[in-house]
């Protein structure tokens, strides 16, 4: 028998894909003690925050960034007459004028070496002080804790599990570029024969809306739309049994050239936003926060060859109807004389840590202790944190 149940459950699995895989576990949707779902982008490369949401107020600006700077009058979409979102952005202004949207400037994770994308992102996945202290994923950690975490499922839709949810908590893993999806027949086939299986059929249903809704595979060109897939792909499993997500998107190391290429990714990053937030329909959304993160900043000062150079203090984006939005927050260092970290970086003025500290214990009601004893060592954390207030 148990050998029996081992082969129909891999031919499900690889008929399905690894959306079926879930359904193999006894957590239902009925079960779930909460509503609040809570997704993680990582911004891979080092998104210059400078260029997204641009100090266009802070006199020297201009002269900083000759090429790259921007102003209302040439293209930048005012936020709050100080700063200003890049026009590439632009699809993400109604979520800012609905107060779905905020910034928070001049956050970092503690890396302060030698800038290297590989350590930056290792602090930024771990939660730790110190590159490859943490051999775990902070958000793998934080399901240990969740309040039953064990009906809190989550999934990293990526080629393989990504550190930030590497760990010994138990997660689902997508491989977006799967091209295992089945034919329309033989999806009907599968319903067919695990019509009287009640399990298998759950999991038939679940692998069906998962391909059906976002698994349309795009020529490679076509970067957008499978940007738009894997958002689609998050979504509708957190319209179902899972509460955590998480995906990346990559392209922001902008050495050369960057007003040209910082447009692709911000792109992507707004349609991805956006799709959630469809796809998820406006109940969900309700309840959903969307927490976009990078490894580390860009220079202040654009280089020689019109793009930024790795740096320190970076943005980070949040989004979703469980955000009080429409505000940049953090504490605005400024970018005069004096005001540069190494007189070369955005100052940091608070951990990266903190803000994703303060978003699970909003939507998952993780104790303060838990938030900076277990998930991020070292951390300073209260019901204080600026990134609560409001």
């Amino acid at each position: 028998m148990n050998r029996i149940s081992l082969s129909r459950r891999g031919f499900l699995t690889s008929a399905c894909c690894l959306a079926a895989a879930p359904a193999f576990t006894p957590v239902t949707f009925a079960a779930m003690p909460g509503d609040k779902r809570f997704v993680t982008i990582v911004l891979r490369g080092a998104m210059d925050g400078l260029d997204l949401v641009q100090p266009y107020g802070d006199a020297g600006f201009a002269a900083l960034r000759p090429t790259l700077a921007l102003t209302p009058d040439t293209g930048l979409l005012d936020l709050d007459g100080h700063f200003g979102l890049n026009p590439a952005a632009a699809e993400l202004m109604p979520l800012w004028k609905s107060r779905e949207l905020a910034f928070v400037h001049a956050v970092s994770t503690p890396y302060r070496d030698q800038r290297s994308h590989f350590d930056g992102q290792d602090m930024l996945e771990s939660g730790g002080e110190h590159v490859a202290e943490e051999k775990t994923g902070w958000l793998n950690r934080a399901l240990a804790v969740i309040p039953r975490s064990d009906a809190r499922k989550a999934i990293d839709i990526n080629t393989s599990t990504e550190l930030i949810l590497s760990g010994p908590n138990n997660v689902d893993v997508w491989a977006s570029d799967s091209n295992l999806a089945p034919a329309r027949d033989e999806m009907q086939f599968l319903a067919r024969l695990y019509a009287g299986d009640p399990p298998f059929a759950e999991a038939l249903a679940e692998a069906t809306r998962a391909n059906s809704a976002s698994m349309i595979i795009e020529p490679e060109g076509q970067r957008g739309a499978k940007i738009a897939d894997v958002a689609a792909l998050a979504a509708n499993m957190l319209k179902g049994d899972y509460r955590i997500a998480s995906f990346s998107i990559s392209g922001w190391d902008t050495h050369i050239g960057q007003a040209g290429q910082f447009k692709r990714p911000v792109q992507d990053l707004s349609q991805a936003i956006n799709t959630l937030k469809t796809t998820l329909g406006p109940e969900i959304w309700a309840k959903t926060v969307v927490l976009a993160m990078t490894e580390f900043g860009r220079t202040v000062r654009q280089n020689g060859s019109a793009g930024t150079d790795h740096g320190t203090g970076g943005c980070a984006l949040l989004s979703g109807g469980g955000v009080n939005g429409g505000r940049i927050l953090g504490r605005w260092p400024g970018i005069g004389d004096g005001q540069l970290l190494d007189d070369r970086d955005l100052m940091p003025t608070a951990d990266l840590r903190e803000l994703a500290a303060a978003m699970l214990y909003r939507q998952f009601d993780v104790s303060a202790d838990d938030l900076t004893g277990k998930i991020f060592p070292g951390l300073g954390f209260d019901k204080g944190s600026q990134f609560l207030r409001g």
